[in-house]
């Protein structure tokens, strides 16, 4: 009598998880057929771990320890007819109208298809094939590419969290960036400084008259070291480079220059 009782609470909690997760699916599967075109990721993946959960309860429910095996019942049909059976169409919804010779060996089947069935026996064949050595290095390859998988993503992990804890390193200067577009922008902290002899811009008819200096005054003459009693003329403001550099031979040519007065291209 007691096991009777148990038996039915557990036939009727079962049948409990069992209604829940049908009508999870069917609102899922009425979503995919008539709501596509509003359906969202996130909608969808609620869907898959509303299903996923009652799954996993369905599990637990069965695998409780007051929840008696229920391999060890056996079901055997006591009436067979080929008529319509109201009651059964109630209870299965439509899907079951009679209950004859031919729908019995497939609802009360207890054994796999004959097809699922010998591709079972066809993959024990093979894996009987499989030699001792053989399927240990096999195990160990597939566990030794495992762990690696499971430490890159550790490590992926690992990496992303103290990223987002770490604050961004500043590779710049703020105020070395403030100064640069002042001074672009504005003008900011630059001089007016020109090099001494330098001339105004130059004027429309006057080619290269602010880099020429005019006339035989802007000549001056300049002693060449190392070679006494002999003198160039040199322009006003601008030093000689021979002069200016130790450990070179001073030139002992001459340099001409002609008056600035005297344009390069006239005859």
């Amino acid at each position: 009598q007691r096991e009777e009782k148990q038996l039915e609470a557990s036939l009727d909690a079962l049948l409990s998880q069992v209604a829940d997760l049908k009508n999870s699916l069917g609102s899922f599967i009425y979503k995919l057929e008539n709501e596509y075109d509003r359906l969202t990721w996130p909608s969808v993946l609620d869907s898959f771990a509303l299903l996923s959960g009652q799954l996993n309860t369905l599990n637990k429910v069965l695998k409780h320890e007051k929840t008696p095996l229920f391999r060890n019942q056996v079901i055997i049909p006591l009436v067979l007819s080929p008529d319509r059976d109201e009651d059964l169409m109630r209870q299965t919804e439509g899907r079951v109208p009679v209950f004859s010779h031919e729908v019995v060996p497939d609802h009360l089947r207890t054994k796999p298809d004959p097809e699922v069935e010998e591709q079972e026996k066809q993959l024990t064949t093979d894996a009987a094939r499989i030699g001792a050595d053989a399927a240990q290095k096999q195990i160990q390859s597939l566990n030794k590419m495992c762990s690696n998988l499971l430490e890159k993503i550790s490590k992926e992990e690992r990496e992303s969290e103290s990223g987002g804890l770490r604050p961004n390193k500043q590779t710049f200067n703020p105020a070395d960036t403030n100064a640069l577009v002042a001074a672009v922008a504005f003008g900011k902290g630059l001089s007016n400084w020109r090099p001494s002899g330098s001339s105004g811009p130059s004027q429309p008819g006057q080619p290269g008259a602010g880099t020429v200096l005019a006339g035989a005054s802007g000549l001056q003459q300049v002693q060449m070291a190392g070679a006494p009693n002999q003198q160039q003329p040199m322009l006003s403001g601008v030093q000689m480079a021979q002069a200016g550099q130790p450990g070179k031979m001073p030139s002992g040519i001459k340099t001409n220059i002609k008056s600035a007065s005297m344009h390069p291209y006239q005859r």
